[in-house]
């Protein structure tokens, strides 16, 4: 029989790290104080990292006996969360990410909103925040809806039911019962999992309160292949669960798609460009919208932050084939 868990049950917060020195220091420091009046334990699930993130790691559980360290070869994330999960004791799980800041009282609004509800999982708000011009300027695009849509976990809504939410405070026993993250999936594991929690009938929970800092992609480069990612694998998990696809996420591929075939078929009728400039303005527009919210001294990056995010994350939905995810997952 399960221990019913009350506002002090003890938890395990879990972390996949791989190439974090910038940011794991101050991670687990914004874990070890919380305010949390129970037991709290910190399992650093170590990918091959090519810095000195082993190393901070290391000398960050050599202080604090709290912290304890498990391998994770592959580097994945499902892997690196089912092997922190399977090292941790407590009935509570708490996914953090190793570039996350968690606010002081996270935790304890957090399971205090799991014995309150009844959920099987509860999170709140990806807060980016960046550092440099560039990072604050995804930061404001990653929480405006012309960035990244509705999802309350990214722009904020009213507490409730939801289809997923940014990183999760579990009951041990709901991952049990679906066998964990699939590791199959190199991204969209959270929202893969919450589907299946969800399937089985449990409560999927977001409480806007609930606010962690997120650090956005340092360059073009970086932020292109994290969205051409999202686009690739969030078409994968419509492949293996029917039926979760939505016109928000069609809606980045049949924009490209129209833009090319505005462009090209401009060359034979110029009105074909009204596919491409209805983009340019829509893109335009967003990007003043977010800047009289969140003013900044990089608004002429925003077009193409958009754009971007836009169109990596479409072209990767657009190109992901069962052949090219099975030999990604491997």
């Amino acid at each position: 029989m399960t221990t019913p868990i009350t506002n002090q049950s003890p938890v395990s917060v879990v972390l996949p790290v791989l190439n974090e020195e910038r940011y794991l220091t101050a991670t687990v420091e914004s874990i070890t104080n919380q305010d949390y009046a129970g037991e709290i334990e910190i399992v650093l699930a170590l990918g091959p990292s090519r810095d000195r993130t082993n190393e901070v790691a290391a000398q960050l559980a050599a202080s604090d006996s709290r912290i304890i360290i498990t391998d994770n070869p592959s580097g994945r994330t499902a892997d690196a969360l089912n092997r922190a999960i399977a090292a941790s004791k407590a009935p509570i799980i708490v996914r953090v990410d190793g570039h996350s800041l968690l606010p002081q009282s996270y935790i304890k609004e957090a399971v205090a909103t799991l014995v309150r509800t009844g959920a099987v999982n509860v999170g709140g708000i990806m807060a980016a925040s960046g550092i440099t011009t560039f990072e604050r300027a995804v930061a404001a695009a990653m929480r405006s809806k012309f960035g990244v849509g509705g999802a309350s976990f990214h722009v904020g809504g009213n507490e409730g039911p939801a289809e997923t939410v940014y990183l999760g405070v579990f009951l041990r026993s709901a991952i049990d019962e679906i066998n964990g993250f699939d590791p199959h999936f190199v991204r969209a594991q959270d929202w893969e999992l919450n589907y299946r929690l969800r399937e089985r009938g449990g409560l999927v929970y977001f409480n806007p309160r609930l606010e962690v800092t997120y650090r956005p992609r340092p360059n073009l480069r970086a932020l292109a292949k994290q969205y051409f990612e999202y686009g690739r694998w969030r078409r994968e998990v419509a492949r293996n669960h029917r039926g979760t696809i939505n016109a928000r996420y069609l809606a980045p591929p049949a924009t490209l798609l129209g833009s090319v075939i505005g462009l090209v078929g401009s060359l034979i009728n110029p009105i074909f460009l009204a596919l491409p400039i209805c983009y340019l303005l829509f893109n335009l527009l967003g990007s003043i919208l977010i800047f009289s919210k969140r003013p900044a001294p990089s608004m002429f990056l925003m077009p193409i932050i958009l754009a971007t995010m836009h169109f990596s994350w479409a072209w990767g939905f657009l190109t992901s084939t069962k052949r090219v995810t099975a030999n990604r997952s491997r």
